[in-house]
């Protein structure tokens, strides 16, 4: 069955409805699949289901149950939960729905009606917490607000951020019970990569709001004091006037609770400026950047850390999950915590004190030789830093892995990881720390990439790493350079959707893929399992849209680029018999369209290249698109001057995700069609595709002598 909802069914839950109680014992319970109650189901975060009804012997029955359509949404990159027959999931701007899981009926959604101004980051939710009979999100514009599980009615809300900040919330709040017995939920937030921020965290009463403790991941101004001898030590590893930048640091993604040791893990980002020549020009580690941090639940004290990329300056996070277990270690059981971050090596560190066990490269990379055990520091090859000119270093700003979550069974012992191959170019252009100044123009402090990434540029595989080892046991190529986060399951499966529209299961045990159904989308969501009235049925959220968008033709390929292509909710079971709804086929190439009396101003347009860095999000580098907004270089649109500034200055299409730039000046919105134009006319010669690997061969070549010292 197909069913279509535009607006809310209210109260179709009793307010007499009695949750299962969402707490600590039922998020340490690793026996009880019924429900999928948090990110990654439990407090572990291992992403790991003992349900076994759909399994490798059955798989081949498995059909589609039923499909909700949610077309009041753009982004459903999103991690949805499921709770006593009920699934909550917050996607765009933390639009929350309640669905019935066992039929697709909505059974209310709430709109926090996100601030216009934070519009602009096109990422979404990525996903949200339940306690007791509580629904707990964050909002692009900073709020953390907490709903009533049965009804959709808020029950609090907290402003997390300050008004005109960069700061803003896509991660999902962590919860748990402290020794106290209060509730409390974790939340950070995103915004190094545009401007001056400087990254924390808040943990605030699950019930009612109240803020109970906040922990900077990175230094402030030594002339205001610092919060903590945590801080005061980090400030020894800076140099320079960091804070003027905020440095970054934020925790936007990962975060683990840890019941056996009452402590919080958090994963912290990137440096701000990425380019460490400029934010901390005389060296040093930049504490706490890029690093795994323990930190005391109940009152947010400092425990140990972990670096994962000392000063880093290659947008190397370590936002990326981070996965506890009990491993056979030397023959003993040993306490670790598992970390795969963008820096291309899988860590396995121990809890207790953060001590690094081991760490291995599972891909591609070219900025370190390798981790060095005794010291737990990277050993790094010479010009990766391009600190003498441009360098070509694996992984690039995207990552080895991103924040596509990883699983791990404790049935074979392996991590299953959606990793990435993707090269990314680093050039400072010669800026110096004594007279860069950060500007909206310039916050990275690093040349602009304005060029088309073109569609062979990457590649994304599933990839079962053994951690005892660290090694490879299987890798599945898969399509494209974007691929969904994965689950696995004591049946003997993962789950994962992918670019390419398809929903797969592939044995957890030889890798070999035994199952797919079409999405009539690509995704990058990641699935969940659960059962309702003895049937365990798997779920995984269709739709794309988010950072991918951004990747040009990298990731228009798989041709969903355009408003047209659903956003959906899709639940299979054994012998489902339902019909995939229709949705309009792939495109096969974008069409420019144009008008042969408009003249190209090449001033206008490359001011108008500058500009449209505050569009490249959505509508794509180079103005090729890759996901849900439309490719302007075929929309009418910005031949008329007219129908331009309603749509980007005004706001006229806010209702579908197109949010206002009331800044834009007459001359700027002119100088944006010109750049579109160009675009548009744009078809690359030999001598540019000639020139380009020219500049490809004398990067590596520049990278292969410094590696060998000359």
């Amino acid at each position: 069955m197909t069913l279509r909802f535009r607006i809310a069914v209210p109260a179709l839950l009793a307010v007499g409805t009695a949750f299962a109680a969402v707490d600590n014992a039922a998020l340490s319970d690793a026996a009880d699949g019924r429900d999928w109650p948090a990110w990654g189901r439990s407090f572990s975060e291992q992403r790991y289901s003992p349900l076994d009804q759909i399994n490798t012997g059955n798989i081949g029955k498995l059909g589609l149950s039923w499909s909700l359509e949610l077309d009041e949404v753009w982004n459903v990159s999103s991690q949805p939960l499921a709770i006593d027959g009920v699934i909550y999931t917050a996607v765009g701007y933390s639009r929350v729905y309640a669905i019935d899981a066992k039929r697709g009926a909505v059974l209310w959604q709430y709109d926090p009606q996100v601030d216009p101004r934070k519009m602009r980051m096109a990422w979404g939710s990525r996903g949200l917490a339940f306690w007791n009979d509580k629904v707990i999100t964050g909002v692009q514009d900073g709020r953390l607000f907490a709903l009533d599980a049965r009804t959709g009615e808020k029950v609090w809300e907290v402003q997390t951020t300050e008004p005109g900040d960069n700061r803003y919330i896509t991660g999902a709040p962590r919860v748990w019970r402290g020794r106290d017995g209060r509730g409390r939920v974790i939340i950070g937030h995103g915004g190094a990569d545009f401007g001056h921020v400087r990254g924390y965290v808040t943990t605030y009463d699950a019930d009612t709001g109240e803020q109970l403790w906040r922990w900077y991941t990175v230094p402030g101004n030594p002339a205001d004091g610092f919060e903590n001898e945590a801080m005061a030590r980090a400030a020894e590893t800076w140099s320079g006037e960091w804070w003027t930048f905020g440095a970054g640091g934020t925790v936007w993604n990962a975060m683990t609770y840890d019941p056996e040791y009452n402590r919080v893990y958090l994963g912290t980002g990137n440096g701000s400026p990425w380019n460490a020549q400029l934010r901390n020009p005389d060296g040093g580690d930049s504490l706490y950047l890029c690093s795994v941090v323990a930190l005391d639940a109940d009152t947010g004290e400092y425990a140990w850390h972990y670096q994962t990329t000392p000063n880093e300056t290659w947008d190397y996070n370590s936002s990326m999950d981070m996965v506890t277990a009990t491993l056979e270690l030397d023959g003993a059981p040993r306490k670790v915590l598992m970390h795969a971050p963008k820096n291309g090596f899988f860590y396995v560190l121990d809890r207790e004190d953060g001590t690094l066990i081991s760490a291995e490269k599972i891909g591609k990379v070219t900025w370190a030789e390798r981790i060095d055990l005794a010291t737990g520091r990277p050993v790094e090859i010479p010009g990766a830093r391009y600190t003498d000119g441009p360098a070509l270093v694996w992984p690039g700003s995207g990552g080895t892995h991103n924040w596509h979550p990883m699983a791990f069974s404790p049935d074979t012992g392996l991590a299953y990881i959606p990793a990435r191959e993707l090269p990314g170019v680093y050039d400072g252009e010669g800026r110096k720390a004594a007279t860069w100044k950060m500007t909206p123009d310039d916050v990275m402090g690093l040349k602009g990439f304005f060029d088309d990434i073109p569609k062979n540029a990457g590649s994304t595989s599933l990839l079962a790493w053994n951690p005892v080892t660290q090694q490879e046991v299987w890798r599945n190529p898969t399509p494209g350079a974007t691929a969904g986060g994965v689950i696995v399951t004591r049946g003997g499966l993962v789950f994962q959707g992918l670019a390419d529209g398809r929903f797969v299961a592939t044995d957890a045990k030889t890798g070999a893929e035994v199952w797919s159904h079409p999405m009539g989308v690509g995704t990058q969501a990641p699935p969940l399992t659960y059962e309702v009235d003895g049937v365990q049925y798997v779920a995984v959220l269709a739709g794309w849209g988010g950072a991918p968008s951004l990747l040009g033709s990298l990731a228009a390929q798989h041709g969903w680029v355009g408003r047209q292509f659903p956003r959906r909710l899709l639940a299979f079971a054994l012998d489902g018999k339902a019909r995939l709804p229709d949705s309009p086929p792939p495109v096969e190439q974008v069409e420019p369209v144009d008008d042969p009396a408009f003249v190209v101003d090449a001033a206008k347009a490359e001011r108008g290249k500058l500009i449209y860095q505050d569009c490249v999000i959505c509508h794509g580098t180079a103005v090729v698109a890759g996901g849900y907004a439309p490719d302007l270089r075929a929309s009418t649109v910005p031949l008329s001057a007219e129908a331009f500034a309603a749509i980007v200055r005004d706001g006229a299409l806010m209702s579908r995700g197109m949010p206002p730039f009331a800044e834009f000046s007459d001359a700027e919105l002119e100088a944006l069609q010109h750049y579109i134009r160009q675009r548009a006319r744009h078809e690359p010669s030999v001598w540019d595709q000639l020139g380009q690997a020219w500049d490809f061969i004398k990067l590596m070549v520049r990278m292969e002598l410094a590696k060998r010292g000359w």
